[in-house]
């Protein structure tokens, strides 16, 4: 995976990884920044939550549009400055409940989907440049891997960033976090009778007696939000490491910039490559619209990590844990158990003798480390916040990817190997199992204001991981090998499309919470998620006929750039 891999891979991906840490800090906090200051409702702040993701999974369309015009790297440049302009914005405090600061706010949104848009999709396909030399071109698969990995580890930190501002803001003011604070304090500013919960519930976390109720309100919320805001300038600080790293590391990558979009070798491939029927263009392309769909309902289930599970997190999850689970909420933890499921990898695959030893030593390092974790965290760990599941995912996706690339290359192997629609519908069926499972763990609530245990949202995060792991790859490989050579762009276009349309969907749960009980809210998610997985089970030999003779692509290069925007 390491090996024979270009400088410039690590240059572009660690510039990356700072601008995804940046927007996953902000991401993290997002809704729970909206009902805070503003008082929003879930209905009205999954609204914007989910308009947000949708802008920014559409705007690298026109970004891909302004780079063929004019530069990848300029876009690229100029995509960094308008989001460090967006977060910057966010992060200077306004005034509290006010239409001025949530227009404001929504202004600073549209600038970091436009930087995003330039951003994102670019710098990807220069990394696919880098892989055109012939001494590059077997690397390619191993490399996105490393860039997807590296991606992941930056929004694995991002919720402790958000977590350690928040705390920060709070403790100046001599108060502490409670998810339904907010919430009651809003509430009270807005007229409600409710003065005696207010106490109740804040005489733990920094009201004194005989506190005017309407200040504390205030207060509360104010320095909240100013914690909230600190968090969106640690997103302006990480995208001034990524453009140092990218421009101090210009020189590993130069020799792409003045490269012509596509090699002549490629452009002779695609010219020489096979005509296609019109009857053969239309199975195709029907066939990809299908897969479009379930796409579509995948996005919409999948990111409810800051919507709906974010919710449950804030109203019906202890913020306690105890035993071997409350070191998950410590990142460095987490971060220690990836470093040793690489060693041990490494261990069984290393062919020479002190590559072995070393590997060892990290295992034995990783489960000291583990153990002093355990020690020092205190039973139970109390005050868990929100953002900090969030984690989770991100996590997951970097200790789980080895033993996904082992396993699917072992089935290649022994030629056993489910093909890419196949492995969608598996995935669909995987993010059903998850919801089944906090549906399970949602029959004991009777509204949204009950307490289960954390256990239930970690194993869902890891079910839902496993579900991303077989669809988001794969969903790009099928595009990659059915698209027609001459809607290639279009296709991807529709992928991208699709993503879109699935993340505004995610504010349809969010409709729904609060009015129905949280079990059927994810009874109606396990049943998306099935009758997604019947309908392209149903269509599968259509699906499988379409890649069966379908030829590799000429700019798989470009193809591959894209591969994190599940991200």
């Amino acid at each position: 995976m390491f090996k024979n891999q270009p400088a410039g891979l690590y240059v572009l991906a660690l510039a990356n990884t700072g601008e995804r840490f940046g927007y996953y800090t902000m991401l993290a906090i997002f809704l729970l920044f909206l009902q805070a200051k503003f008082g929003l409702d879930s209905t009205v702040s999954g609204q914007i939550y989910a308009g947000f993701l949708a802008l920014v999974y559409f705007m690298p369309l026109i970004g891909g549009w302004v780079a063929d015009k004019w530069s990848f790297s300029k876009c690229v440049v100029t995509g960094l400055a308008v989001m460090f302009a967006g977060y910057m914005v966010m992060a200077i405090p306004t005034d509290i409940r006010s239409t001025t600061s949530l227009v404001i706010l929504c202004a600073a949104l549209v600038l970091i989907a436009c930087g995003t848009g330039l951003f994102k999709g670019n710098l990807q396909v220069m990394v696919g440049d880098l892989y055109n030399e012939a001494r590059y071109s077997g690397q390619r698969d191993a490399a996105f891997s490393l860039f997807y990995m590296a991606i992941n580890i930056g929004s694995m930190f991002a919720p402790m960033a958000a977590t350690a501002m928040c705390n920060l803001a709070m403790k100046a003011q001599g108060l502490t976090y409670a998810a339904s604070l907010p919430a009651i304090c809003n509430a009270y500013l807005d007229g409600a009778e409710n003065g005696a919960e207010l106490i109740t519930t804040a005489a733990d976390h920094g009201m004194n007696a005989g506190t005017d109720l309407a200040a504390f309100a205030t207060n509360y919320i104010s320095t909240l939000s100013t914690g909230y805001s600190y968090a969106f300038a640690i997103a302006c600080g990480s995208l001034i490491v990524s453009f140092l790293i990218y421009f101090l590391g210009r020189r590993t990558y130069a020799h792409i910039l003045t490269d012509k979009k596509q090699p002549g070798a490629a452009k002779a491939v695609a010219e020489s490559g096979p005509e296609l029927t019109p009857a053969q263009t239309r199975q195709r392309v029907v066939a990809l619209l299908l897969v479009f769909a379930v796409v579509i309902f995948f996005w919409m289930v999948f990111h409810q990590n800051g919507a709906t599970l974010t919710e449950f997190a804030k109203s019906c999850t202890s913020p306690e844990a105890g035993g071997w689970t409350r070191i998950g909420f410590n990142v460095w933890a987490l971060l220690s158990i990836a470093v040793g499921v690489y060693a041990a990898f490494n261990l069984f695959q290393s062919k020479g003798t002190l590559s072995r030893v070393i590997s060892v030593a990290i295992i034995g390092l990783v489960g000291w480390a583990l153990w002093y974790f355990y020690s020092v965290t205190p039973d139970p760990l109390t005050g868990i916040q929100p953002q900090e599941y969030q984690q989770f995912n991100p996590f997951y996706v970097v200790a789980l990817t080895p033993f996904s690339l082992a396993f699917f290359g072992w089935l290649a192997k022994r030629k056993s190997e489910p093909s890419a629609p196949r492995k969608i519908g598996y995935g669909m069926i995987m993010a059903a199992v998850a919801y089944g499972v906090m549906l399970v763990g949602s029959l004991a609530i009777t509204g949204t204001s009950a307490s289960v245990s954390p256990n239930w949202l970690i194993s869902t995060y890891l079910l839902l991981t496993f579900a991303e792991l077989l669809l988001s790859p794969m969903g790009i490989s099928f595009v990659s090998k059915v698209a027609p050579p001459k809607l290639k762009g279009s296709m991807m276009g529709g992928w991208f499309a699709a993503t879109a349309v699935g993340n505004y969907l995610v504010s349809i749960p969010m409709l729904l919470w609060g009015k129905i009980s949280t079990a059927m809210l994810w009874g109606i998610l396990v049943t998306i998620c099935l009758v997604s997985a019947a309908f392209i089970f149903s269509i599968m030999k259509k699906l499988e006929a379409a890649t069966s003779d379908s030829p590799a692509p000429a700019d798989a290069d470009l193809l591959e750039t894209v591969e994190d925007e599940a991200i």
